[in-house]
């Protein structure tokens, strides 16, 4: 049933859109959405049901928390079905964010092959419900059909060489390298530090990290005050 969904999809332009689109259908869902991984650092979206739900991927990046980071970090499927419940403290800024941004429930599942680990799936529902037995199993199966449909797109790569759909991150994420590293400099601090600042103003500001850092690299923004 998941692979003839996936065959099914129309009009989504990779793979990887396209094990998110039938998610969606299969499961009931809102969206979802694929990030890959690199060095335990969340890369942004590499495939999503809809152009929509990359904004709410995001905000996992922004605030440095969230189900898939979780997922990622335990290798373990992540299954939320009401972040707003009141006793919800796991990751109480997130909860919000997603809430204020129509999100209810949220599953992520990580994506591994045996010991190779390649990123997560993140599913998103409008209404609090959790995963019956049969969606959990389908979740489950869907994480692994992703596995191997990146591995496959890897597989078919010249010797060496990362394929095309993986290799490039989301566009906003060069601004977002060159921002961290004017942050460094000017402020005198690592790496690591100036990224917790970049992603600490964009939060402070409610606005997108991308936006944040495109002021501070146009340098209509310093993170100094200056």
């Amino acid at each position: 049933m998941v692979l003839s969904a996936i065959a099914s999809v129309d009009g989504a332009p990779t793979i990887i859109d396209r094990v998110c689109a039938a998610a969606v259908t299969l499961l009931s869902l809102s969206g979802a959405g694929i990030s890959l991984m690199a060095d335990d650092e969340l890369r942004g979206s590499a495939g999503v049901s809809e152009s929509g739900v990359e904004a709410v991927q995001e905000l996992q990046l922004s605030l440095g928390e969230g189900p898939g980071a979780d997922a990622w970090d335990e290798n373990q499927p992540v299954l939320e079905p009401d972040l707003a419940d009141a006793g919800l403290v796991r990751w109480p800024v997130f909860a919000r964010a997603a809430v204020a941004a129509g999100v209810r429930a949220v599953f992520a599942f990580p994506l591994h092959l045996g010991a190779i680990r390649i990123g997560v799936l993140v599913l998103y529902r409008d209404h609090p419900t959790g995963l019956g037995p049969e969606e959990l199993a389908r979740g489950l199966v869907l994480a692994d059909v992703a596995s191997q449909a990146v591995l496959a797109l890897q597989a078919g790569a010249p010797p060496d060489e990362v394929h095309e759909l993986l290799a490039g991150e989301p566009a906003h994420w060069a601004e977002i390298h060159q921002a961290t590293g004017m942050i460094s400099a000017q402020l005198g601090v690592s790496i690591d530090e100036a990224f917790v600042r970049l992603r600490a103003r964009a939060f402070g500001d409610g606005r997108p990290l991308r936006q944040v850092a495109g002021d501070v690299v146009a340098r209509r923004l310093r993170l100094d005050g200056a």
